[in-house]
């Protein structure tokens, strides 16, 4: 099987490692990651790989006549033209080429980096700013580009370097002419790494539903999930969302809500999960995470450990978690609520003390936005 190489983890401007849901298939609980060939009734296929510096997981009806090695070159072809434009990781990818010209200096994008950008300035314009592609500089200033440090806490960048960094996170500064764009400042860089997975899952839909007229497919790429039709039990696909537990592993992860597809006439879910909860640290009574907000270049502060969201893509979805992840949580959930976005935020149930261990379910709860009420009822708010 063809692989390709992408991005080094699930938000590389905000956290260091993929918030994984997990899937329901039928009745029974399973992991998207442990399932397997020999779980899938003989019409349903099943394929895995290694993409965006993570992985992939896909499983779909058969058609007639299916031919799968034609569907899995199809599949990996895309996710190579997704590679070869956005990966960071790609000293010749189009954003790295971008990355690396100075002000003023145009260059020509294809399709799917017009289509993520345009996502992105939706989401960063809808979110007052806190969804930005050009935050590196702050991450890097923090020195939470790769590792979590307390110390970095105990001596932060002071406010000059601060203003130094903030003053190259621009993406008003980012121009867009038809087919091409430029930076207005040198400096300016784009990192697509909290929006691009889930455009790389709604992509891999495409293929299946308009290339090959399959109806009924489940695909995530490191926890970000478009599901369509029925699973191999003829159900509803299931998405179990596990409670923001630290250091849990597969086997001891509890779920705290499930989400299941809706049965209206589009038949599809899209959805995507962020989190703080394996990248924090405690300092001075407050818990500090990777995610840092670019409207004020400093680290969040009582942002929700979880945050799932759905919406009408996974490139949506996926940059709207990242975005509410960016946020306190009561400004995060004002924003979804008044945005009518569908949201789940997992958040400590009354009581619990921010450092404790909550290694229990019972030190989580879950509030729903109406809309995602409405999801879940399968009814429109």
């Amino acid at each position: 099987m063809k692989t390709t190489t992408y991005f080094s983890s699930k938000y590389s401007f905000f956290a260091t490692k993929t918030i994984r849901p997990t899937l329901f298939v039928g009745i029974g609980l399973a992991s998207a990651l442990s399932l397997s060939a020999c779980q899938q009734t003989p019409d349903y296929n099943y394929l895995s790989g290694e993409t965006m510096g993570t992985s992939y997981h896909i499983s779909y009806q058969l058609p007639e006549d299916a031919d799968e090695a034609a569907i899995q070159a199809s599949i990996d072809e895309r996710l190579q033209q997704i590679n070869d434009s956005m990966s960071t990781y790609q000293k010749d990818s189009t954003i790295s080429k971008f990355n690396q010209l100075s002000a003023d200096t145009p260059i020509i994008i294809d399709a799917d980096f017009s289509r993520v950008l345009d996502v992105s300035r939706i989401v960063y314009k809808q979110s007052g700013g806190a969804f930005d592609p050009t935050v590196m500089p702050l991450v890097d200033t923090w020195g939470f580009g790769s590792t979590m440090t307390v110390e970095r806490l105990q001596r932060p960048p002071t406010d000059i370097e601060i203003a130094q960094a903030k003053a190259l996170v621009d993406f008003e500064g980012v121009v867009q002419n038809d087919q091409t764009i430029y930076k207005t400042k040198d400096g300016i860089g784009l990192d697509f790494s909290a929006v691009a997975k889930g455009y790389g899952v709604d992509v891999i839909a495409d293929v299946l539903r308009d290339k090959y007229q399959i109806r009924n497919y489940m695909v995530e790429i490191g926890g970000e999930i478009a599901t369509s039709g029925v699973n191999n039990q003829q159900q509803p696909w299931q998405i179990a969302i596990d409670a923001p537990i630290e250091d849990s592993t597969v086997s001891e992860r509890q779920t705290i809500l499930a989400i299941r597809q809706p049965l209206n006439i589009n038949n599809q879910m899209h959805l995507a999960t962020s989190g703080n909860y394996r990248n924090s640290v405690i300092f001075d009574g407050k818990s500090y995470s990777h995610t840092i907000d670019p409207t004020t270049g400093k680290p969040i502060a009582g942002g929700a450990p979880s945050v799932t969201v759905a919406a009408d893509s996974v490139a949506a979805a996926d940059a709207w978690a990242t975005a509410l992840t960016a946020m306190p949580y009561e400004k995060a959930l004002k924003v979804a609520q008044e945005q009518g976005l569908a949201v789940m935020f997992v958040i400590l149930a009354d009581g619990a003390k921010m450092d404790d261990a909550h290694d229990s379910i019972d030190d989580w709860q879950v509030v729903q936005t109406p809309a995602m009420q409405a999801l879940r009822a399968d009814k429109k708010p």
